[in-house]
This record gives C-alpha cells, sequence and structure tokens, in this order.
C-alpha cells in the first residue's frame, strides 16, 4: 500500500491535535478516577474503530481488516504494558495526580520509537526474505516465555537504562511537584519524576521489539502498521487507569497473550512459504477469540476472590520513593506520595 506524503502530514496533524487536546484537558494534573478514564477509553477505542472505517472506504475491505488486525493485537499487548506500568508507579510511589503526565509523554516517546522501528523492521522484512524467519522464530520463543514466566520482577531503577540516566543526568531522588527537572543548591537537576518517565520509556522499547515484530507478520505497510500502533498506544493512559484496579484478575491474560506472539511468528514463516499469508478474515479470528477466551478464564477463575487492588498499589507492602535509590532524600511536604489507587 503506497501512501503520498501528505497523507503522512495529514495523519500526523490528526495525532498531534488529539494529544493536545488530551493535554489541554488534563493540565491541572487532576487524579483521573474510573469513570474518566471509561469515558476517555471509549474515546479512544471509537477512534481507531472509525480510522478503520474510513481506510475501508478509501482502500477497500482487505486494507482495512489488515489494520483491525493490526489493531486488535497491539490492544492486546498493550495490556501487558498496563501491568508495567503499575509495577513502575507502585515502585517509585509515584503521586496519583502526576501519573497521566508521565504516561502521555511517555506515549510520545513510544510513537516516536515505533515508528523507527517500524521502518527499519518493514524494509528489512521487503529486503531480505529470510529476516521474516528469524522474526518469526523470535516471536515463537517470547510466546513460550510469556507463556511459562516467572512472576518474579526486576526492579524498574535496575533497568540498564534508568541507571545509565542517573549516571549521566544529576539526579534528585525526591518529587518536586509535576516538574522533570529542577533547581537544587543553584544547580539543575532530574527529579524522581523525570526517573520513572525513562523507566516506563525503557519498559515499552522492550514491549516494541514484541509488538512491533507480531504486526509486521500482518502486514509490512508501514502506513497500516503505525496507524494500528498509533491508535492503540493513544489509549495506553486511559486503558491504564481503566484497569489498575481490575489487574489482579486478568490471572491468565500473558498465555493469551503469549498465543498471540506464537501464532504471529508462525504466520510471518509460513509468508514465506509455499502456504503463504493466511487470510485476515482467519487471522481476525483467531486474535478475536484468543483474547476473549484469555479474558473470560481470567475473570472466571478469579470471580469472588475481590482482586480489585491494582498491582502493589495502596497497602503498606508499596515501596516509597527512596526504595532502591541511593542517598536518597525525603520528598517536601506538599509533595509526599499519594499511595492511594487510582480507581
Amino acid at each position: 500500500m503506497t501512501v503520498s506524503w501528505w497523507v503522512w502530514v495529514a495523519l500526523m496533524l490528526a495525532v498531534a491535535a488529539m494529544l493536545a487536546v488530551d493535554l489541554f484537558l488534563h493540565r491541572d494534573n487532576h487524579v483521573i478516577g474510573f469513570r474518566e478514564a471509561a469515558i476517555w477509553s471509549g474515546v479512544w477505542i471509537a477512534a481507531g474503530l472509525l480510522f478503520g472505517v474510513l481506510l475501508w472506504a478509501w482502500q477497500g475491505g482487505e486494507v482495512a481488516g489488515t489494520y483491525y488486525a493490526g489493531y486488535l493485537i497491539e490492544k492486546a499487548l498493550s495490556i501487558d504494558n498496563v501491568f508495567v506500568f503499575a509495577l513502575v508507579f507502585s515502585y517509585f510511589a509515584v503521586p496519583a495526580a502526576y501519573q497521566h503526565k508521565v504516561l502521555f509523554w511517555g506515549v510520545i516517546g513510544a510513537l516516536v520509537f515505533r515508528l523507527v522501528f517500524i521502518f527499519v523492521g518493514a524494509e528489512l522484512l521487503e529486503t531480505f526474505f529470510w529476516t521474516a524467519y528469524l522474526f518469526g522464530a523470535f516471536l515463537v520463543y517470547t510466546g513460550y516465555k510469556m507463556a511459562f514466566r516467572h512472576d518474579e520482577q526486576t526492579p524498574p531503577d535496575r533497568n540498564p537504562v534508568v541507571r545509565l540516566v542517573r549516571r549521566v543526568i544529576p539526579t534528585d531522588p525526591a518529587y518536586h511537584g509535576e516538574k522533570f527537572f529542577t533547581r537544587v543548591d543553584g544547580k539543575r537537576v532530574a527529579t524522581l519524576l523525570f526517573v520513572v518517565l525513562i523507566a516506563v520509556e525503557a519498559t515499552d522499547l522492550i514491549f516494541a521489539i514484541d509488538s512491533i515484530a507480531a504486526i509486521l507478520a500482518i502486514s509490512t505497510s508501514t502506513f497500516i502498521v503505525w496507524t494500528a500502533n498509533a491508535f492503540a498506544i493513544l489509549g495506553l493512559r486511559s486503558l491504564y487507569f481503566c484497569l489498575a484496579g481490575l489487574l489482579r484478575r486478568f490471572v491468565h491474560l500473558h498465555y493469551g497473550l503469549a498465543v498471540l506472539l506464537a501464532f504471529a511468528g508462525v504466520k510471518l514463516i509460513l509468508s514465506e512459504t509455499p502456504v503463504g499469508k493466511l487470510p485476515i478474515p482467519v487471522t481476525l479470528g483467531v486474535i478475536v477469540v484468543t483474547i476473549a477466551v484469555s479474558i473470560i478464564w481470567s475473570l472466571r477463575s478469579t470471580s469472588g476472590t475481590g482482586g480489585g487492588d491494582a498491582i502493589g498499589g495502596g497497602g503498606d507492602d508499596v515501596s516509597g520513593p527512596d526504595a532502591g535509590v541511593s542517598g536518597a532524600r525525603p520528598a517536601e511536604p506538599a509533595d509526599q506520595p499519594d499511595r492511594s489507587v487510582v480507581r
């Protein structure tokens, strides 16, 4: 699918406009409740679905079906991002009012980084046919690891990217309101909120490798792949605040995501064999059924358990902002972390 440069420009302007509206409506850094998050999730999902309708009218049903398949798999994989965001926010005890700002700038970074990954990945698949086998094997292996992963989590501040940033940029281990940078003793330093942003960006980069490889198994059209990514990511912030109180109930979701990754890997490998690419209706059917089964299975398994707390959220077991931060000093009284769970 060849797209003119002006279409790309129009798309970028539309995404920028949506981000600007979102930033304007949350300029006061208020705590986002479930009702507001649910409304915004509906808005972003409607925007993603509407774009598919526009593609259908413009390019036909096959292109629109490919977009919807990519959008669904990216939306499903983004739920795993939500688990990690909850871990990061809990570990650093990020005040609830500032979580949206971190996710907002995290989304902008994700859109840029994934655009680069998409162009590089698509070019490799178009130029070297054998990269389909490499990407496919990687996805199958990732699916296997996800299905049998252990519950141990690496502390966010031990992420190599976060550690490098803290070594290169002078960092004050405390929150200073909504600021990413401030001045301490006349010196400009990064705040703990900036460290949290880097942790979110670093973890998203890891997820981007899996998700981009998975969607490239569906299409190598950079326009389709990026738009599916963009509309899935734009709703990631609202999805986080919507699901923050339900995360513990998705106990079997990782099996569904593992199946999707393995399916994408097999699909990518088959595309370079006499079997060829699987029909889009088959791909859509597998994605929808897999997501539905894993969610229903999870909810039925946890029915009546009251698993409504976010990961690590709320209770006394939440690590404070100084956890794992060498030489940390307490935050100012006005900026003490809010340990309440966002619902």
